[in-house]
This record gives structure tokens, C-alpha cells and sequence, in this order.
């Protein structure tokens, strides 16, 4: 890697690294939704130009995320909708597997537009109530 490019690289880390700090738990959690969307286009991407290893990189971080989300469901709160959830992401997780066994895009574009509704969804909460959130590891 040129020194260039490993400064970019650098510059960009410190800068995500603050944000995730500065952050508060209802924006960490788009966070993480927006990353695993992230993964999942750049995946399709991989999966069009036959780049093997990127698009299993791509899938592998996406399913990492949904399995952080679905790890930090707070059952306690709402528990049908955990459940619901937990099921939703664990189905999420699956299709992202198939889609990089057989490369197939459509099994992406499902799951990018499950978590799209999951993340409007969850934008959609009014800001009061978004401060009753007090851990990253909230209802979603």
C-alpha cells in the first residue's frame, strides 16, 4: 500500500473512530445498519466483476453486523418484537450466507431492502423517546 493510500486510510479510521464515540445509542445503531448496508452493496459489486474473496470479505462483515444487532436485542423491553427480530435477522443471516455460495444478488437485494425498512423504522423514532434509549443495546 502507497503511503498515500495508508494515510487516507488512517485519516478515515480516526474520523469514523470519533464518530462511533461521539455517538449516541440510537445514532450507533444506524450506524451499524448503514455498514452493513455499505457491505452489502460493495458485495453485489464484488459478485458482478467475479472478485470471489471481496464479495466473501463484503457478505462476511454484513453478517457480522445483522449478528451484532441481532446479539444486542433488548428482550426485555419488548419481547415479541425481539423475537420477531431475532427471527428476522437470523433469516437476514441466512440468505447473505446463500447469496455468497451462489453469488446471487437478488438474495442480497432482499435482505439490503428487509434492513432498509428496519432502519426507516427505526429513524422514524421521535427524539424523545430516542433519550430513553441509555445502552447501544437497545430494542433493536
Amino acid at each position: 500500500m502507497s503511503p498515500r493510500k495508508s494515510a487516507l486510510r488512517e485519516y478515515r479510521d480516526v474520523g469514523a473512530s470519533t464518530r462511533v464515540m461521539s455517538a449516541d445509542p440510537h445514532t450507533l445503531i444506524l450506524m451499524l445498519m448503514d455498514g452493513a448496508l455499505d457491505a452489502m452493496a460493495a458485495a453485489k459489486g464484488h459478485v458482478q466483476r467475479g472478485a470471489i474473496e471481496d464479495k466473501g470479505r463484503s457478505l462476511a462483515r454484513a453478517i457480522a453486523i445483522i449478528d451484532g444487532l441481532r446479539a444486542s436485542l433488548d428482550r426485555s423491553a419488548s419481547p415479541d418484537l425481539s423475537d420477531n427480530l431475532d427471527d428476522l435477522y437470523d433469516y437476514m443471516s441466512r440468505r447473505l450466507l446463500h447469496a455468497n455460495l451462489h453469488d446471487d444478488t437478488a438474495a442480497i437485494d432482499e435482505v439490503a431492502g428487509l434492513l432498509r425498512e428496519i432502519r426507516s423504522a427505526w429513524d422514524s423514532i421521535p427524539p424523545e423517546l430516542r433519550q430513553r434509549i441509555d445502552a447501544p443495546v437497545a430494542a433493536l
